[in-house]
């Protein structure tokens, strides 16, 4: 197809010879036909109205440009794999927690044909779905029962329209947080049928507020973990411990929303003490409701432990079905329990392994790609500061290292660069520097990492 200049409308090929053109070929092989179909046609009209209007000149170059253009940002809408280099671990926009390989390797056999999900292979009948997993969740938490759901939101709606619908639940006012995604706590609980009833103040409430606030129609206490914020100053907050006494005082039920959710202690490994699963069902919370994509390095799910009755409950609810999982997340559960039954989450669990990883090695990575790379001036290996995201501890930087990208270098040019690469690499900029984080890397990404970097600064040499 020339490439000429478009001086008529009836100069401008038809969509079916632009779908056949060779030097397009690649560029739609990216997206489905119906697709490209659709964006050579929002293409064509889109320049046939530059050219009503005299507003530049149009070639059936320029045409193609603009087709193979729109092509690359459909495809760029798929999931794709992406480097994290932010500095959040466990990052919401990037897919959360990252997941072991070898997860999938085990699961893999039962997630493609088919499986167990919900047959007794023993009795040779209707089983029970998630048996095993649920099991071994609460081996773990240390639970009489436990059960799962497609995530944490869904877990503490479903708890509270199962307990509590048209009844009061009390909590703080220093609870009332706002989720991922511009989801708060209130909302969720005023959809469940359950009616708010606030206790204490934005920064003190204690155990007196909530005796004062009890009532015949209060059936829940709620505690919600505030993992994504952090209080300063004059503040105060009740115990769970007390809560949970206040609550076999006056028969009500003591649910704790912990958020992100932790298995193992953190205090060796991050520097702080969050708050367990374990813990709170060995203080006597009556139910736990936690994430399963963010502290524990699954997949997304709403896990809920506690009491056997209360769980029994909440499973007979009709609303649980819609929000049970299917085959793939229990599996991955399944294999990502065992996984910590076994005590090996250090070494099988790659959000441990991330975290664990000491500033010396990633020095060593850092230092090895500038080597590669002939030292270029204006990159350095430096000590950068990291977060673990997902709503954890939100003012506790780990240390990390990182390649930073100094002045003469263009910080805002860079972002876009490495995110254009056929695996994005994903920075951030910081006092005009860009900056590619080491941490959550993979080792087998360091290959592509400096030849990515040496296709850049190749083409954004300093000015």
């Amino acid at each position: 197809m020339a490439s000429k200049e478009i001086k008529k409308l009836r100069d401008f090929p038809s969509v079916e010879e632009l779908l056949q053109e060779k030097q397009l070929a690649t560029a739609f092989r990216e997206i489905p036909r119906p697709v490209a179909a659709r964006l050579v046609k929002a293409a064509i009209a889109e320049n046939k109205r530059i050219f009503r209007k005299g507003e530049g000149k149009v070639t059936v170059s320029s045409l193609k440009d603009h087709i193979r253009q729109a092509v690359l940002q459909a495809a760029r809408r798929e999931i794709r794999r992406v480097i994290n280099s932010t500095g959040i671990v466990v990052h919401t926009n990037l897919g959360r927690a990252p997941l072991p390989e070898s997860l999938f390797e085990a699961i893999k056999q039962t997630v493609t044909g088919y499986g167990n999900v919900e047959y007794d292979l023993a009795g040779g009948r209707r089983g029970s779905r998630g048996e095993a997993c649920e099991e071994y969740l609460s081996m773990l938490a240390g639970s009489e029962a436990a059960t799962v759901v497609n995530n944490c939101a869904a877990a503490l709606f479903l708890i509270l329209n199962t307990l509590a619908n048209r009844k009061k639940v009390l909590i703080s006012r220093g609870d009332l947080v706002q989720i991922g995604g511009g989801f708060r706590i209130p909302d969720i609980l005023k959809r469940s049928g359950a009616r708010l009833s606030e206790v204490g103040a934005t920064n003190i409430t204690t155990i007196d507020d909530y005796r004062n606030g009890i009532d015949p129609a209060t059936k829940i206490i709620l505690r919600v973990h505030k993992s994504n914020f952090v209080q300063a100053g004059f503040t105060e907050e009740t115990p769970l411990k007390d809560l949970i006494a206040l609550g076999r005082e006056h028969d009500l039920n003591v649910v704790n929303d912990l958020g992100s959710g932790v298995l193992i202690p953190t205090r060796s490994i991050l520097g702080h003490g969050e708050p367990t699963v374990q813990q709170s069902v060995q203080t006597g919370a009556d139910l736990t409701c936690f994430s399963g994509d963010k502290m524990l390095g699954g997949v997304q799910s709403g896990l809920i432990v506690g009491s056997k009755n209360l769980i029994g409950r909440i499973k007979k609810n009709p609303l649980f079905r819609t929000m049970r999982v299917d085959k793939i997340v229990f599996a991955a559960l399944e294999r990502l329990f065992t996984i910590y039954l076994n005590d090996s989450q250090a070494t099988d669990i790659k959000l441990w392994k991330i975290l664990s990883t000491p500033e010396s090695e990633l020095y060593a990575r850092g230092r090895s790609i500038l080597k590669k790379l002939g030292n270029p001036t204006g990159l350095s290996v430096e000590a950068t500061g990291v977060y673990v995201g997902g709503g954890a501890l939100p003012e506790s930087a780990l240390p990390s290292v990182g390649i930073i990208f100094s002045p003469p270098f263009k910080a805002t040019r860079l972002v876009g660069k490495f995110r254009a690469l056929d695996t994005p690499i994903i920075g951030r900029v910081e006092d005009d520097r860009f900056i590619i984080d080491l941490k959550a890397i993979d080792v087998s990404d360091f290959e592509y990492l400096t030849k990515a970097i040496k296709e850049v600064i190749a083409l954004e040499s300093p000015a």
